[in-house]
């Protein structure tokens, strides 16, 4: 092999490993990619969508009721990762009940106003008070959703949200909100 076929050669590995290295970085420091295989984000998030979220985005802040993110199911064995995306709706130290059709958060006489959910939930359940540092998620199809409100381990640990949904790439893409 002559010195300047090495020098190709050796210019195509650098360039690999280089793209291989900046690809690891944005997927295990910048995003979360995850594919959401139930309807129980309907109608914000179709079953079969995919999503990013962005890791850092509660690096300076603390999540709000109302944000979508990225966790590992809480009840999953631990040799198991499952990607969950849901709804924060209990911050911690709040309690959340949900009756007539609502969500009232710490005993409240209203419930939340929540545009995005498919259909009032069906049930009573509740109440659950939220431990600091964690939350209460649950998804916007709330009659067709596997969320805290069933979990063993209800609340997710602040710590645990791996990020903040921002965006939907794929069947038809948009901002989540």
């Amino acid at each position: 092999m002559s010195d300047k076929a090495k020098k190709e050669f050796l210019s195509w590995v650098k360039t690999i490993v280089l793209a291989v290295v900046i690809a690891l970085f944005v997927d295990y420091v910048v995003i979360v990619n995850a594919t959401v295989p139930t309807g129980s984000m309907k109608n914000t998030i179709m079953e079969g969508d995919r999503v990013i979220a962005l890791r850092f985005s509660y690096l300076f802040n603390d999540p709000q009721r109302g944000d979508v993110v990225i966790f590992e199911y809480p009840d999953a064995p631990e040799d198991e990762k499952i990607l969950y995306v849901k709804r924060i709706i209990g911050l911690p130290g709040e309690t959340v009940e949900v009756k007539d059709g609502g969500v009232y958060i710490n005993g409240s006489d209203t419930p939340l106003e929540e545009d995005y959910i498919r259909e009032k939930p069906i049930g009573e359940f509740g109440p659950y008070e939220v431990p600091e540092d964690s939350y209460f998620m649950m998804g916007d199809n709330r009659n067709d959703s596997q969320d805290s409100r069933y979990w063993v381990d209800k609340y997710v640990e602040k710590d645990e949200i791996l990020g903040k949904v921002v965006f939907k790439y794929y069947k038809k893409p948009g901002l989540i909100k």
